[in-house]
């Protein structure tokens, strides 16, 4: 008999633990393969695997490859399921201790189209798998669905899913708000790498800079799990480019187009080029070139200091803007994919894309300063210069900016799967830019109207969208380009940023075979290196003879008469003479350019352990993050002091800062996927985020005013600040109720501290030992709490009669209640927070003929935080209609016509006013039509 102490039975536990977690069960192997369409060409992502006598569930990744680890020896059944497609079971017998490979193709199910060709019930089947596949709430993009959508670009490519609100400039969707959030508040990546943002002031990247050519696919990931970078409140959104290793045959598409605007009534060129080859079984190339130049024009109308005087309504500044814009995209990506042993895959990856924004803006400007209104009504004003000694100013100026935006990512990285170990490694590097060298803005001449030469003017708000103006007295001088004298240049001789991050990450997973399912530990770590600067150089220059009448051009506007203007031509031959010519405003000048510069660094250490347990009904992933954020932040105080020199001029005083700080988060999360029958599927998550605060509020960017008497105004960034932090719960459920159809529907809450808003004091105070009497400070509020509700619905109807089996139709819906506590106990809606989005698109796709119409709705939101309700800035609704056609030639060519906002949908803005709304801000930006032809081989 053998007589074990208390120890040496703990020792002999621990061992036989520590054999079962580091062991693979004797006599057990692999079973990995390839899912692919019937054709064998495309890998068919997303698909679900089933080891039937284990309860063992697995799905197909980006390659189509799958893989179960620790199989017992022995005959299995193996089930693959896809959208649109037959299921497809398999008797395998899985070999001990070796790799036994079971490629499985897969079928369309009876009537339904072919799951490789490229088209809309391609696509549908595409997303529907993958996000049915996805631990938490997701919805997803394929290559084919932003082909299918006359989309310029990523951002307008996005705006298609579920709770989308695309925020446009120059009528062209840039900015993306998730479940109705700050565009700062979603991260966005390349190919797993986050994307610093090109602009100075925001962490929210420009997504219009990227073209929709490149994208193989985009994951808006509304949950996260440890393993995700946890700076998102709305969602990751992660954009995807094209592995040779996706296709098992070369591939080849060319497309070229035309694109025409109706306020240009011009022709631009848009054409694109993208690939994927092997070279041998284990070598891959794939890759992507995208040009597109248009230039469009927009109409716009601004109007601010909006106030009412005896029952009439009025404003101090009213602007007329016409603007004629060329932007142009050059795009290209290039990912090298290599499979060095049966083990091991490898990847080098990288985007390039440029976007050139060249912008003339001629303006009519009417500033009335001081002056009130001689008669009118809530819906006219009637103004005469010189009564009781007010003067009217009308200015007339030109605006010529180019503007230059690169965003480059590479990466590079690999996976090795042994046994029941997964080993992933990546490194990365990431650059964005925007940088503008002398661009001109603006260039004005002004003609200032008194009682010697009284103007009389009419404005009339009936339509308070389109204000009028009416010349009621003075028109022979008004018209007169010869009255208007040169009053200034402003230059940016250059602003420059650039925003740079290095990453690095390693990620180690162990698979255990259980009787019924698998359970694996998962854990890494991530270091991100961030350095964001801006340099500003400006230079205002006065002083010159110069009148409108010598750099004289002409409008091309709707909304009213805006002639004399200067034309942009003119300006530039004038300026060729040399800025010698003028005389440099120093003191503005370098008060402007100092006060904007800034560098700040920003490092993140994270780490994670996450458990992952999975059988054919149950998924489950909880585990916790712990990020440590440090911060080096560097700016400048700036003080303009009138009359503070010795002499008696204004003095401009510069102070370096610099501030340091850090903190740490830990952030646990769970998804639970449950599917208690085949087609329907339940999901819960609950997570804890952190979104840092934009680095231009960060910024320690001080600036000061004293006036003559004392009063000092300041602007100040807080390098305080604290980040966004917020607790989020999401309930969803699915139900597949056939082939190629979902109906989705789920619950989202938010609890969020610490939101960020600007606040404006009026009343004198001390901030980081700066006195002001009135400064605009970003601040953090109190708490803030979202809700809302998202449905989606999607259904190729194939099971009609012909022709109606082509007929597909995709509608979404989502409800957000956003609110927040400002500090003084003041509820607001949260900035950029539209209540109601939906989409609808119906679509036919069948032999040679594709059609689809889609509208795209957002409901009005909080722009901008005024100091209460009746001064915040409201953005209208916006409901835009775009349509596609396309018809296939032959196999290989396919015709096509697209129209972009179809009717003509504007973009307004607005202050609530005690007579009636105020206009803030108008724009009409007509329609775009595209045709063009597209080449697959």
């Amino acid at each position: 008999m053998i007589d074990l102490s208390n120890r040496s039975r703990g020792s002999l536990a621990c061992a036989l633990l520590a054999a079962t977690i580091f062991s693979s069960p004797a006599f057990a192997g692999t079973l990995a393969g390839t899912v692919l369409d019937a054709s064998g060409t495309g890998s068919l992502q997303g698909a679900e695997l089933v080891l039937k006598e284990l309860g063992r569930r697995t799905n197909a990744g980006p390659d189509g490859a799958y893989r179960f680890a620790d199989v017992p020896a022995g005959s299995y059944t193996l089930v693959a399921r896809y959208a649109g497609a037959e299921d497809y079971r398999a008797d395998v017998n899985v070999a001990p201790d070796g790799i036994t490979r079971s490629d499985v193709r897969l079928s369309p199910a009876a009537g339904g189209a072919t799951i490789l060709v490229v088209g809309q019930q391609a696509n549908l089947g595409s997303s529907i798998s993958r996000q049915r596949a996805a631990d938490g709430v997701e919805n997803v993009l394929t290559r084919d669905a932003v082909g299918q959508f006359p989309d310029q670009n990523v951002a307008e490519a996005l705006r298609r899913a579920p709770g989308i609100n695309v925020l446009n400039d120059q009528g062209e969707g840039r900015f993306v708000s998730v479940r109705g959030l700050d565009p700062n508040l979603n991260a966005a990546s390349i190919n797993g790498t986050r994307v610093p943002a090109p602009e100075s002031d925001v962490r929210s990247v420009a997504l219009d800079v990227i073209p929709s050519e490149l994208v193989e696919s985009i994951e808006i990931k509304k949950t996260l799990t440890p393993d995700m970078d946890a700076d998102t409140i709305g969602a990751s959104i992660e954009i995807n480019t094209t592995s040779a290793f996706d296709r098992k045959k070369p591939f080849v598409s060319v497309s070229a187009e035309g694109s025409f605007n109706d306020k240009t009534n011009e022709l631009r060129p848009k054409g694109s080029v993208d690939f994927a080859t092997r070279i041998g079984d284990d070598f891959g190339i794939s890759g992507g070139l995208s040009y597109y130049k248009r230039r469009f024009a927009t109409d716009n109308i601004e109007a601010e200091g909006w106030d009412e005087d005896d029952g009439v309504r009025y404003f101090e500044k009213l602007e007329y803007r016409d603007y004629d814009v060329t932007r142009e995209r050059l795009g290209g990506s290039l990912s090298l994919d290599w499979r060095p042993s049966d083990t091991t895959t490898l990847f080098a990856r990288g985007l390039y894309s440029r976007f050139e924004d060249q912008e003339f803006r001629k303006r009519l400007i009417f500033d009335v300063g001081d002056a009130k209104p001689v008669g009118g009504t809530g819906t006219r004003a009637d103004f005469v210069s010189g009564e009781d000694d007010d003067e009217i100013k009308v200015e007339r100026d030109l605006k010529d900016r180019y503007e230059v935006q690169k965003i480059m990512t590479y990466s590079i990285g690999g996976k090795t799967e042994t046994g029941p170990w997964t080993f992933r490694y990546e490194g990365a590097y990431a650059k964005s830019s925007e940088k503008e060298n002398g661009s001109i803005d603006p260039i004005a001449w002004s003609r200032d109207f008194d009682d010697e030469d009284p103007l009389g003017v009419t404005f009339d708000f009936a339509n308070y969208k389109r204000p009028g103006y009416s010349i009621t007295q003075g028109g022979d001088i008004f018209f007169d380009p010869e009255e208007y004298e040169f009053d200034k240049v402003e230059r940016t001789t250059l602003s420059l940023s650039r925003d740079r991050e290095w990453s690095g990450r390693f990620d180690v997973t162990r698979d255990f075979a259980l009787a019924r399912g698998e359970f694996s530990i998962q854990a890494g770590g991530k270091a991100r290196l961030r350095r964001k600067t801006y340099d500003l150089q400006k230079d205002i220059y006065e002083d010159n003879d110069t009148t409108l009448a010598e750099v004289l051009g002409k409008q091309d506007y709707s909304l009213a008469l805006i002639d004399p203007v200067p034309g942009y031509k003119p300006v530039r031959k004038f300026l060729g003479n040399g800025f010698d010519q003028f005389t440099r405003n120093d003191i503005d000048s370098d008060f402007e350019s100092a006060a904007s510069d800034y560098r700040v660094d920003e490092d993140i250490y994270a780490g994670y352990l996450l458990g992952r347990y999975e059988d054919t009904r149950l998924r489950v992933v909880g585990g916790v993050r712990v990020e440590h954020t440090k911060n080096d932040i560097r700016g400048n105080l700036v003080e303009l002091i009138e009359e503070g020199a010795d002499n008696g001029d204004d003095l401009v005083e510069v102070s370096p800062l610099r501030f340091k700080r850090s903190y740490t988060d830990v952030l646990p999360s769970a998804a639970v996927r449950y599917q208690p029958a085949r087609d329907v599927v339940l999901r819960l998550g609950a997570f804890k985020s952190v979104v840092r605060p934009t680095i231009g509020k960060l910024a320690p960017r001080f600036l000061i005013e004293e006036s003559d008497d004392g009063e000092r105004e300041g602007e100040f960034g807080n390098p305080a600040l604290k980040p966004y932090r917020a607790w989020n719960i999401d309930v969803a459920a699915e139900y597949y109720f056939a082939r190629n159809a979902v109906v989705q529907a789920g619950f989202f809450w938010k609890d969020i501290k610490d939101f960020i808003v600007d606040r404006n004091h009026d009343d004198p105070g001390v901030f980081n030992g700066i006195a002001y009497d009135e400064a605009t400070i970003p601040e953090n509020g109190d708490s803030a709490r979202v809700k809302g509700i998202e449905f989606s619905f999607q259904q190729a109807f194939t099971f009609l009669p012909a022709p109606f089996d082509g007929l597909l139709a995709n509608f979404n819906y989502t409800y957000t209640d956003a609110d927040g506590r400002l500090a003084d106990g003041r509820k607001i809606p949260l900035p950029s927070s539209a209540k109601n989005t939906f989409n609808v698109a119906l679509g036919y796709d069948k032999g040679p003929i594709s059609f689809r119409v889609a509208g795209t709705y957002r409901d009005s939101y909080l722009d901008e935080l005024g100091d209460d309700a009746d001064e915040d800035r409201i953005v209208t609704d916006h409901f835009q209609v775009d349509v596609s056609a396309k018809y296939r030639v032959t196999k290989q060519v396919q015709l096509f016509v697209e129209w972009v906002n179809l009717f003509n949908e504007p973009y307004t803005a607005y202050q609530r006013g005690p007579l009636s709304r105020n206009l803030l801000q108008y724009e009409e930006y007509g329609w775009t039509a595209k045709f063009g032809a597209k080449a697959t081989f």
